[in-house]
């Protein structure tokens, strides 16, 4: 039989990385941790849930959070419906993980972690997404289910995703225009003076 050619392209970066990571301590553990915990963006609808019960004054952007990384874990399986990228294949590449299909482009873990991350930093005033969306990124590419490619489009969707919760969220009515209506209208009899006359 020949032999296999050697990795290239993408696949280049995938061997590479897997080579330096993998094989430290606790790597593969963490990864498949959050492969488990972003799928289908079942751990993001936990998070949001949960959120939304123990801050029952900002329910509304607590669920937010979990519709956007639904929708943006959704719109992601639509895409790789339509590009139809098969995942990494090569003897070099070692595949560490189940994934429910063998579709690639793009990473709906990075997805709906990226609209998660962005719309839990709008509750929290952090920017949550440099803190989570690369350690996720770079966790399919170490379990070699995912090229650095689809990991970008993944974060790109998941961002546009985010953006148009948070446009559309600014433009309904509800608990917080309310809050942002009573802030306002608080601020401004704050600064308003009665005088009173002098006998």
């Amino acid at each position: 039989m020949p032999e296999p050619s050697a990795p290239h392209g993408e696949l280049t970066a995938v061997v590479a990385i897997q080579s330096a990571l993998a094989g430290r301590p606790g790597v593969l553990a963490l990864a498949r941790g959050l492969s488990y915990f972003g799928e289908h963006g079942i751990g993001w609808l936990v998070v949001s849930l949960l959120g939304s019960l123990t801050h029952p004054q900002r329910a509304r952007a607590w669920l937010l959070a979990g519709a956007g990384a639904f929708t943006a874990h959704a719109a992601a399986v639509l895409v790789k419906r339509v590009v139809r990228r098969p995942r990494p294949q090569h003897p070099a590449v070692a595949v560490n993980v189940g994934t429910p299909s063998r579709l690639s482009f793009p990473s709906a873990h990075a997805s709906s972690t990226t609209a998660a991350a962005l719309l839990l930093g709008r509750i929290s005033g952090t920017p949550l997404a440099i803190a989570l969306v690369p350690p996720m990124a770079l966790s399919r590419i170490v379990l070699g289910v995912h090229y650095p490619s689809d990991v970008a489009a993944g974060a790109a969707v998941g961002a546009c995703v985010a953006a148009f919760a948070i446009g559309l969220d600014r433009r309904l009515p509800g608990d917080a225009g309310r809050l942002r209506l009573r802030g306002a209208a608080e601020r401004r009899d704050a600064g308003t003076t009665v005088s009173v006359p002098h006998e």
